[in-house]
């Protein structure tokens, strides 16, 4: 004769788990990061205009990269899109700073495109004299 040792409780509490309202948190979470998101990765956060050329697409910035920009009026530059320009004697040393790393970054260098270029060529020798050679020049691509 087989016995069953189950016991036969009316009462038991149930151990399911209501995951609906999870789901849904999960859901509203992934739509504020996909919007969050590109307002978040903005490169270019100077005014700068910068000039237009052919359409060749180009590279997006990562972390072993630097900027390096030329203010509007051509008086001062700003490093790394901070709001405040600095001085060329600041500028040389943190290029040479940068030099200075195990692995010297990728320079790449903004000038807007209603200033000389000699101002833009100066920046050129400045981060050459640094030792630095990998640089880019921004631009924007043509509509």
């Amino acid at each position: 004769m087989a016995r069953n040792f189950r016991r036969h409780r009316s009462a038991h509490p149930i151990a399911d788990l209501n995951v609906t309202n999870l789901i849904d948190l999960g859901f509203i979470l992934l739509v504020i990061f996909m919007i969050a998101t590109p307002l978040i990765q903005q490169e270019q956060t100077i005014p700068v205009n910068l000039p237009t050329v052919a359409a060749i697409p180009q590279s997006k910035a990562n972390k072993e990269e630097r900027f390096v920009a030329v203010s509007v009026d051509g008086r001062g530059y700003y490093v790394d899109n901070r709001t405040t320009p600095v001085t060329l004697p600041e500028l040389r040393s943190r290029l040479r700073a940068y030099a200075a790393e195990a692995k010297p970054p990728v320079i790449r260098i903004r000038g807007d495109a209603e200033i000389r270029y000699q101002r833009v060529a100066e920046l050129f020798s400045e981060v050459q004299r640094a030792g630095l050679t990998r640089f880019t020049i921004d631009s924007q691509i043509d509509p």
